[in-house]
Parts: structure tokens; sequence; C-alpha cells
């Protein structure tokens, strides 16, 4: 299903659509504030392990960020973060930046890499930032399984027509974007940028 739903206002019935398949174990494919990404309810084993299927990887060493609301969600699935950390992140969030984090013991079993981790996003998007609000709790974000993005993976009509008989409902948020977000290791003393993307790291430190 290809599903238009309005960037600034998303439609409420629109919204439930979505939220309704994620709680059935569905997967989705959305717009971030970077490029579109796909996704499940973190609550959901059997639809991250299909999404694992879909793009051939081992849940263990899988790569996955959580996409919040906002900052509330930091302490359910985080552990402590220091102030200087947290400050870094309010600074910078909404906004293009993944950051990891030490992962608390509320992140599912399946999701724990072998470092313990867990990446946080929350994007400047209201599409993907609604449909986390209703659904009450993160959604696993990932890649679309391609290995490059090119031009016309910001085109949600071209990757409903690629990816459209391997997911549940591609979300149209309009044209996405070709640049990842900046990923930024905070598990360590001092911030450690992992991978320069569509955020600033010298905004940050």
């Amino acid at each position: 299903m290809l599903l238009t739903v309005h960037p600034d206002n998303p439609n409420p019935r629109h919204l439930k659509t979505i939220v309704e398949c994620l709680k059935d174990g569905g997967v989705i494919i959305y717009p971030t504030d970077t490029v579109y990404g796909m996704g499940c309810d973190i609550c959901q084993p059997k639809a991250v392990e299909r999404i694992c299927r879909i793009k051939h990887i081992n849940p263990a060493k899988a790569q996955f960020s959580f996409i919040c609301y906002d900052l509330s969600h930091l302490s359910d699935y985080a552990k402590s973060v220091d102030t200087p950390t947290f400050r870094m992140l309010k600074k910078a969030l909404p906004g293009p930046y993944t950051f990891i984090l030490s992962a608390s013991r509320a992140v599912p079993r399946l999701l724990k890499q072998k470092k313990d981790t867990v990446g946080i996003r929350v994007p400047d998007n209201n599409i993907s930032r609604a449909i986390v609000k209703e659904l009450g709790n993160p959604i696993l974000s990932t890649s679309l399984p391609i290995e490059t993005y090119v031009e016309e993976y910001t085109d949600p009509e071209i990757i409903h027509e690629k990816f459209g008989s391997i997911v549940d409902i591609v979300v149209d948020g309009g044209i996405g974007g070709m640049t990842f977000s900046t990923v930024v290791d905070c598990t360590g003393d001092e911030p450690e940028l992992i991978r320069e993307g569509a955020g600033s790291w010298e905004a940050l430190v």
C-alpha cells in the first residue's frame, strides 16, 4: 500500500492505519529528515526478524537505530547519560543525527549487539515523530535494502514500485533526501564521530 501523508499535518486516520499495521507486526517504509527508512515496532520480534531477512543480516549484528518522538524515551532505552552528553543531544535533536548510547535492559534482547549499545534518533520530521507518538514506543529503523542511495530512492512512488511487495505500507511524505544521518558514539569518555552525514559535527563540539 502507498499511503500519502501530509508532511506538516499528518491525517490522524492515516496515522491510525500505519500504527495498527506496526502493532500487527507490519513493516513500513517511511520518511525521515534524511533518507527514507524501513522500520517496525521494536516490540514485535517477528517484524524485526522479517526486516533482517529482507536485508539478509543477522539481528545480533545489525546496526539498527530507534526512532523516538523526543528525549523522554532516553531513560527507557539508554543507561544513564551524563550531563554534557545530554546537553549535546538536547542541542542536536530533533535533527539529522544518530547517537550511539549504552543500551538499558528495556532494549529487546534480539536487538542488542555484542557491544550492548543502542542508536537513538529523533528526526526533524513530523510524519515519523507522529507515528512514534501514536504508537507509544520507538520504531526500529534501518536503511532500505539497497547498496547505495541514488536519486530515484528519494521518490516514494519509485520506492513503492521496487519494495511495495516486501513491506506492508510505503508512507509517501514527499521527496526524501540522499544523505544519511551523522552518527556519533557517546559510549566512551568523549563523543566520537563515526559517520559524518547530514548533521554538522562542528555544531556539536
